[in-house]
């Protein structure tokens, strides 16, 4: 458990750097053992794209670092629970575990709506741990929404 609690707060920095971007604070870190493959944030309003996720950035990284999309071995650190674009593109990609952060009680894919990554309809099923550092990840979305729905100059 100490690894994950090192991996989700090196995931909350990458959530900030989302956030001083206007974006949704979400980061994700993809690890295998004691090493980075992949790491990305919540950039689907400054790339103008819907898939730039934390996850998908994380794992784009990681394929093309390994020249392989397959990343076997690998865990996942997310802040927020993987949405299912998220979840297909985690299973595609053979990620052994995913470890996050806040339950998304609106769209989660990884228990809280429904529960792709362990689906007995797929052929591959990830290992998860939810929770990790919940309420600094659950907090610090908390709070940026709050501050987006301030009225200006309060």
């Amino acid at each position: 458990m100490n690894a994950d609690i090192r991996w989700m707060k090196y995931a909350l920095k990458l959530a900030l750097m989302a956030e001083q971007q206007g974006e949704v604070p979400v980061g994700a870190v993809l690890v295998r053992g004691a090493d980075v493959l992949g790491e990305g944030y919540n950039s689907p309003i400054s790339s103008n794209d819907p898939t730039a996720h934390a996850e998908i950035t994380a794992i784009r990284q990681a394929a093309r670092g390994n020249s392989n999309y397959r990343l076997p071995g690998s865990t996942l650190y997310v802040t927020l629970e993987p949405c299912p674009m998220c979840a297909g593109a985690i299973l595609n990609a053979r990620i052994d575990r995913v470890v996050f952060g806040a339950f998304d009680e609106t769209s989660g894919a990884a228990g809280s709506v429904t529960n792709l990554l362990a689906s007995r309809l797929f052929n591959h099923r990830c290992r998860l741990t939810g929770g990790v550092l919940r309420e600094a990840c659950g907090g610090l979305l908390t709070d940026f929404f709050v501050s987006r729905r301030k009225p200006a100059g309060r």
